[in-house]
């Protein structure tokens, strides 16, 4: 459903449900005596299988892209005779590639169907990034690891956004915040974990005569590119042609999709990818959602200096590096703690812009104190501000629902333009501001606030939008967006005046 109306005139719309021709038990897991015992098996076939895949594909992820910092304390500067302004292009430089590509990879991936299905198509990203992440270690000056740096961000692109995506085209718009969240975990975990592992590697420095920052990215570049060619038959395509699930699933899937959204969860046959990306555009939500990430990530942007920073308290390189993985593990539980709450309160604002706040506190005190106990608290809250980027792009999935073309290009655009907040913060955290780095904090701060500004500014519209649309309820009996509640109440076996009834309880999560 296009919730603010952002639709051209009455279409036909293709039949994206019927890829393989109806049949009679096609309906048979639609029954009120079978309906919520398969829902239940349905449910727990894609925990069991997507979840685990993003989770992990994501803690690779990571792993790659933030082992330039902890490879910074094993060497790679004097090896490579990097300065320091060197080292922060090398840092920023994968944010040039990686945001700019993530709206054509997010439009591409929400038309790859039956031929280059997702998740062959997110499996050969994977497989790419961790390619160019191995290739990292024969790296033997600047321009080497800058090429290698800019590449690694172009495949890397397609997965957050585009996974995120796919999660959309499973899981209702309550129960996708909770699996967004557990997704979003392997980013906390993987910071934890990378920077334990590039502690236990720094063991290896000089084994074969190779240094230990070469090692951490040849077995990180491996163990990715193996988790790479699992993905491919692991995760799940679309609901109407996912390989690993019979006909009636597959039409159960779909029609859990359509009762949530009061609407069938696809494109009209005429819908491209560039009139999606002309909708979301065009949508004032969508620009302040891309001001609002690029705002929250350059107030988070420490993430890619954590070891620096943790370095800040005065203890050798392993201490360390294993001392930065506990707040990481800290925020991974508050992760998950916020989206159970928010799944059961339904609740998005002070979910996201909540956790800001901490991040705020913990800045405050970082530049109020050099203590050892003071700041090492500080990065505890500061770690937490990733709880409710977790769900950003979940806010983002249901305020920008349907249709689909309009939701992926809106997910591939705020993802890709807040990442500019990254590149930008790969600066602010300068060598010559250390070790108090208060110009570097007052900074990120800020972002902090004006984000927060955007987001009440978000939520008003959302609460002025659901009121409209009490009002407008009776003028959806008749107009364009009539053909997809009557394919939603076909999907579900309801009269179209069902539909209309059912279709009054779906209004936007705030």
């Amino acid at each position: 459903m296009s919730f603010d109306g952002d639709k051209k005139k009455s279409e036909s719309y293709t039949e994206d449900v019927t890829a393989v021709p109806q049949a009679e038990d096609d309906f048979e897991l639609l029954t009120a005596d079978t309906r919520r015992v398969a829902e239940r098996k349905l449910v727990r076939k894609l925990d069991l299988r997507l979840m685990p895949a993003v989770v992990i594909i994501y803690l690779m992820n990571y792993i790659d892209r933030v082992a330039i910092t902890s490879a910074r304390l094993q060497g790679l500067e004097a090896d490579l005779g990097l300065t320091d302004v060197q080292y922060d292009t090398v840092v920023a430089i994968l944010y040039a590639s990686y945001c700019p590509a993530q709206i054509p990879s997010n439009m591409v991936v929400s038309h790859i169907l039956t031929i280059f299905r997702p998740s062959l198509y997110i499996g050969a990203c994977v497989v790419a990034w961790g390619l160019t992440s191995a290739l990292t270690g024969i790296t033997t000056n600047f321009a080497g690891i800058i090429a290698c740096r800019v590449f690694i961000g172009l495949p890397e692109a397609a997965f957050y956004p585009g996974s995120m995506y796919l999660l959309s085209r499973w899981y209702t718009r309550k129960a996708s915040q909770k699996r967004a969240s557990i997704f979003y975990v392997g980013l906390l975990v993987s910071n934890a974990f990378g920077s334990v592992t590039a502690g236990i590697l720094g063991n290896m420095q000089g084994k074969l005569g190779i240094a230990a920052w070469r090692w951490l990215f040849y077995i990180e570049g491996a163990v990715t590119m193996f988790v790479g060619l699992q993905t491919m038959w692991i995760l799940p395509d679309y609901p109407h042609n996912t390989r690993w699930l019979n006909r009636a699933e597959r039409r159960l899937a779909q029609v859990r999709l359509a009762e949530d959204a009061g609407e069938a969860d696809q494109d009209s046959a005429n819908t491209t990818i560039f009139d999606g990306f002309k909708l979301a555009i065009k949508d004032p939500k969508v620009l302040i959602f891309m001001l609002m990430s690029c705002s929250q990530l350059l107030g988070l942007s420490y993430i890619n200096f954590f070891p620096t920073l943790t370095a800040t308290l005065g203890f050798n390189t392993t201490i360390t590096l294993l001392m930065s993985a506990p707040p990481w593990i800290f925020a991974a539980i508050c992760c998950l703690i916020n989206a159970w709450n928010a799944d059961r309160t339904g609740e998005r604002f002070f979910h996201i812009a909540g956790w800001w706040w901490a991040v705020i506190l913990g800045y405050i005190i970082s530049l109020c104190t050099m203590s050892i106990g003071g700041r090492y608290f500080s990065l505890f809250l500061m770690t937490t501000g990733y709880c409710g980027f977790a769900l950003t792009l979940v806010w983002v999935s249901s305020a920008i629902p349907r249709p689909p073309a309009k939701r992926s290009v809106a997910m591939g655009l705020v993802n890709g333009f807040g990442n500019l907040g990254n590149l930008m913060g790969s600066y602010i955290w300068r060598a010559n501001w250390s070790p108090e780095y208060h110009p570097s904090m007052i900074i990120a701060l800020s972002g902090l606030a004006f984000a927060t500004f955007l987001s009440v500014i978000i939520r008003w519209m959302l609460i002025r939008e659901n009121k409209q649309m009490d009002k407008d309820d009776l003028k959806f009996m008749q107009g364009p967006d009539r053909e997809r509640i009557e394919e939603a109440a076909r999907l579900e076996g309801i009269t179209f005046e069902e539909a209309i009834r059912r279709r009054k309880g779906v209004r936007y999560l705030y």
